[in-house]
C-alpha cells in the first residue's frame, strides 16, 4: 500500500481518472482509492438480469464523452474504447405512429421536420459548426474570460431562456418542438425555467457534432480505457478501499474527491469553517430517478419505424405533456405519464445480450430520495409507443434512490447530477468562484458533478480540478 505520493484522488468515476491522468500526464505521483469492487462510478457494466446480458449501471448513451474537449486528447482507442454510431442517434415517438428524429446532419434533420426545417437549419447549424470552440466554453466554470465570444454569444442568447418559450416561438409544429422538450428534460429543470434551452442546445448539438454513440462493450469500457492510459502514466489504482475521512489517506501534496458535495461534508467532518460548511449545506439537490433493465426476448415492437433504428429514445408525447411530467417532479409530485429516457444498445452492439435476444434500459425522472416504484408507469409509456412490449420481457432489474446510493454514495436519493443544474447552481456550483474546485482547506479539491460543468460523462470537472491542484501545488500552468 502505497504511504505518500504527490496526489491522492478520491473515487474512480470518469472525473476522478480524468483528474488522476491530468496530474500523472504533469509527471505527479498519483494514487486512486475507490470503494466498490469495481472502478468506473457512473460509467460502470454489469449483469443486473440474465447471464449474458450486460447492462450498463447508470449511464448509457455518450455525446458528452465522445465531444469532450479533455477526452479527445487521450488515446482512448488505443487502450481499448470503440465508439458505436447508432443510425439516428435519438427517435421521440408521437402517437400518431410517427416520430421526430436527431440524425449526425443538420440537413436531413431539418427535411423531417416539415414546416419548420428553415427555422432548425437557422437555429442548429452555425452552432454545429462550432462545437470546439463551444465545448470549450460551456465545459467549464461560467465565470471565465470567454475565447470565442461571438460563438458564445450565438449560443447564449437563446441558451439562457426556458424551453417552453423557445419551443414554441421558434417553431410551428409538434415534432420540432417535442424534439427539443425531450433534449431539454435531460436537465431535471422544469421546461419553464431559465436555461433549460441550454440543456437542449448543448446535447442537440452534440448529436451533429460528434453523435450520440455507445461503447462498444458497455459504458465500463470508457472507464476501462482511462483506467489503461492511467497505469501506462505509472498512475496506481486501489479498489474496495472506501474512505470515511480525509485521515485515511496517505500523506500527498493534493487531495482530490471526486464525490458529491454531500459526501464531502461528512468526510471533512469538523475541518470546514463554518461559513464555507453553510455554502455547502444550502446546494440543492437535483430530483431522482427511477431506473430498470430489461432482458428482452427480442427487438421491442415499436410503431415508428425510425424507433427501430435509433440508439435512443425519448417517450413523452407532446411537449406540454413533457412539460407537465418535469413540473410535477420539481413540484415533488409523481407524475402518471412521466417523462421515460430509453436506451436499446443491443440493437448495434452484440456483446450485450445472446444472439436474437436483446437488453434494454430505461428510467424515468421522480422527486428527489422517491420511495415509490415506478415499474407500471414507466411501462404503460414503453408500451403506449410499442404495443406488445411487455410480451418481450425475460427479466427486470430495478433500481430506486435507496439502490442507487447502495451502488454509488454519489447517487444518494436518486441524484446523477451532483445537485440541481438551474441557474444559480450553473453560477455557484458549488460555490461562486472562478475555480470552485478548490476547497477551504488547502490542498483539498473537489472534481465530481458538483462542480463545473456538472453532470455527464465528460471528465471536464477532474480536469479543471487537477489543473487547479498543479497551479497551486506543483508550479505546472499549463499541463501536457
Amino acid at each position: 500500500m502505497t504511504d505518500e505520493c504527490d496526489a491522492v484522488v478520491v473515487g474512480s468515476g470518469p472525473n476522478g481518472l480524468a483528474a488522476a491522468i491530468t496530474l500523472a500526464r504533469a509527471g505527479c505521483s498519483v494514487l486512486v482509492c475507490e470503494a466498490n469492487a469495481t472502478i468506473g462510478g457512473g460509467a460502470r457494466s454489469a449483469e443486473l438480469t440474465l447471464p449474458g446480458f450486460l447492462h450498463d449501471v447508470c449511464s448509457a448513451v455518450h455525446p458528452l464523452a465522445a465531444g469532450s474537449p479533455f477526452f479527445k486528447t487521450l488515446p482512448l482507442e488505443r487502450v481499448g474504447l470503440e465508439w458505436i454510431q447508432p443510425g439516428i442517434p435519438l427517435a421521440h415517438p408521437l402517437d400518431d405512429g410517427s416520430a421526430a428524429c436527431l440524425y449526425r446532419d443538420v440537413d436531413l434533420t431539418a427535411e423531417q421536420l416539415p414546416g419548420d426545417s428553415r427555422a432548425y437549419r437557422w437555429l442548429m447549424k452555425s452552432l454545429a459548426r462550432n462545437w470546439e470552440k463551444l465545448a470549450n466554453e460551456f465545459l467549464q466554470p461560467m465565470l471565465h474570460w470567454p475565447r470565442h465570444p461571438i460563438a458564445l454569444a450565438r449560443f447564449g442568447i437563446p441558451a439562457i431562456c426556458p424551453t417552453t418559450f423557445m419551443a414554441k416561438s421558434l417553431f410551428r409544429h409538434e415534432p420540432a418542438r417535442v424534439l427539443f422538450a425531450g433534449i431539454a428534460a435531460h436537465s431535471f429543470l422544469p421546461l419553464e425555467a431559465a436555461v433549460s434551452f441550454a440543456f437542449a442546445l448543448v446535447l442537440g448539438i452534440a448529436g451533429h457534432a460528434v453523435g450520440w454513440p455507445i461503447p462498444r462493450g458497455g459504458s465500463q469500457q470508457i472507464a476501462n480505457a482511462l483506467a489503461a492510459y492511467l497505469h501506462e502514466l505509472g498512475g496506481q489504482i486501489q479498489v474496495n478501499r472506501r474512505i470515511e475521512n480525509l485521515d485515511d489517506l496517505p500523506k500527498s501534496r493534493a487531495i482530490l474527491l471526486d464525490v458529491s458535495v454531500w459526501q464531502f461534508l461528512r468526510i471533512a467532518g469538523e475541518r470546514l469553517p463554518s461559513r464555507y460548511r453553510r455554502r455547502l449545506e444550502s446546494f440543492r439537490h437535483a430530483p431522482g430517478i427511477f431506473k430498470i433493465d430489461y432482458a428482452l426476448n427480442g427487438p421491442i415492437p415499436w410503431k415508428a419505424e425510425a424507433c427501430r433504428r435509433a440508439g435512443t429514445i425519448h417517450l413523452g408525447g407532446s411537449i406540454d405533456e413533457i412539460a407537465a411530467a418535469e413540473r410535477d417532479v420539481s413540484r415533488g409530485k409523481i407524475s402518471e405519464r412521466p417523462f421515460v429516457l430509453v436506451a436499446q444498445q443491443s440493437l448495434f452492439d452484440e456483446t450485450r445480450a445472446p444472439r436474437g435476444q436483446h437488453t434494454l434500459w430505461a428510467y424515468c425522472h421522480v422527486p428527489f430520495d422517491c420511495k415509490i416504484d415506478m415499474s407500471e408507469r414507466i411501462e404503460s409509456q414503453i408500451e403506449r409507443f410499442a404495443p406488445g412490449f411487455r410480451d418481450c420481457i425475460l427479466a427486470r432489474h430495478k433500481m430506486g434512490a435507496a439502490d442507487l446510493e447502495k451502488s454509488n454514495p454519489n447517487l444518494a436519493g436518486g441524484d446523477i447530477n451532483g445537485g440541481a443544474a438551474n441557474l444559480t447552481q450553473l453560477l455557484a456550483r458549488p460555490v461562486l468562484s472562478p475555480t470552485p474546485y478548490r476547497t477551504s482547506l488547502p490542498s483539498v479539491y473537489l472534481c465530481s458533478a458538483s462542480t463545473p460543468p456538472g453532470g455527464g460523462v465528460h471528465g471536464m470537472c477532474g480536469y479543471h480540478a487537477a489543473r487547479a491542484a498543479l497551479r497551486d501545488h506543483f508550479s505546472v500552468r499549463k499541463p501536457a
